[in-house]
């Protein structure tokens, strides 16, 4: 079986492998106060050229926005996100297990636009019930978003924007952030989350580490006492330099950028593949994740050799699924997938 499912169906990449063995007959303080923590974290902020801001080290995506939000929030505000963001569609209510509401608006191609974004924190401004309603205080996206689409520098920029006019927490979400950065036609930078976010992650679960994520926090309001809240909520992983070794290994090279591109150049080839063959896309997608329209027949044909993912049905004869590359498929992989598109 040829997988091309997620992007987190192998261990890890082979270098990131060998970081960590590399340490094995090495011991180190806990809970990420260690050298090679202190190292992957200089390595990240060379690339965001904000020396103040504060790096940690979590294990997965979901909890990484469980901790991210609920820690920025007190408990009668809520958290704008668009209404396919990972927060509401994918976490099991994790959010709103905490007492906290996600306020969807109907996202376009998965994207939230600084209108309204306005919207929602103007409603809420002119309301004369403010105590009968949650304060939105959050502003939620990700980069890529779960359609694999991505923002524009211009519109990160927008949305930051009004995050500043109504005081709202700008946190964007990079589970997938290598993909995104590595797609054709991004202009957007790390430079550039740091500089309109207040808080965002580069995802290593997705981007070829074992597991961890590392949450980089620029407003300084989010940093006090934010160990604390990772500690309380089970998020401060005790054996700290594992994710520290990862980090360093993604991050001291650019390994973290270079096999994000391979990755993209891959799903590109596919999105051809499916339109050479006439199959229409759901949704146009730059990044590692391709979203196609497939009759029943065509994917009885794909599944018995290829894992994908069903999206759901998209009319009474066809439905969605997501070809989804990752920094682990080969080029022979990919290729005799395409052999087998143009056969359908």
């Amino acid at each position: 079986m040829i997988r091309f499912n997620n992007d987190y169906n192998k261990p890890a990449h082979s270098e990131v492998l060998k970081a960590v063995m590399d340490i094995s007959d090495v011991s180190y303080p806990g809970y990420g106060l260690d050298e090679l923590c202190e190292k992957a974290k200089a390595e990240i902020k060379k690339y965001i050229n904000k020396p103040e801001a504060e790096v940690h080290f979590l294990v997965g995506g979901t909890q990484t926005n469980f901790i991210v939000i609920t820690s920025a929030l007190r408990s009668y505000q809520s958290v704008i996100s668009a209404d396919s963001g990972h927060i509401s569609v994918h976490e099991t209510g994790a959010i709103e297990n905490t007492g906290h509401k996600v306020e969807t608006v109907a996202g376009k191609d998965g994207k939230l636009t600084a209108a309204q974004v306005k919207e929602v924190a103007e409603n809420y401004r002119i309301s004369g019930v403010k105590e009968h309603i949650t304060e939105p205080k959050m502003v939620y996206i990700s980069f890529p978003t779960e359609y694999g689409t991505i923002y524009s520098k211009k519109e990160i920029e927008e949305i930051s924007a009004v995050c500043k006019e109504y005081d709202l927490y700008f946190f964007i979400d990079g589970a997938r952030l290598s993909y995104g950065l590595a797609a054709e036609g991004n202009d957007v930078t790390m430079e550039d989350l740091a500089k309109f976010a207040d808080v965002f992650y580069c995802g290593g679960t997705k981007c070829g580490a074992m597991f961890g994520e590392a949450v980089i926090i620029t407003n300084k309001s989010l940093m006090s006492g934010f160990r604390s809240y990772m500690k309380q909520n089970g998020a401060l992983l005790a054996k700290g330099w594992l994710l520290g070794a990862q980090f360093n290994a993604l991050f001291e090279d650019g390994l973290y950028f270079k096999m994000a591109k391979s990755s993209v150049k891959y799903a590109m080839k596919i999105k051809k593949a499916f339109k050479d063959k006439g199959i229409k896309t759901y949704i146009k997608s730059p990044t590692n994740q391709q979203f196609v329209i497939l009759s029943r027949g065509q994917m009885d044909k794909l599944s018995p050799k290829y894992a994908f993912e069903y999206e759901g049905r998209y009319d009474e004869d066809s439905h969605i699924v997501r070809f989804c590359t990752s920094w682990a498929n080969t080029e022979a992989e990919v290729d005799e997938l395409v052999k087998d598109i143009e056969r359908l």
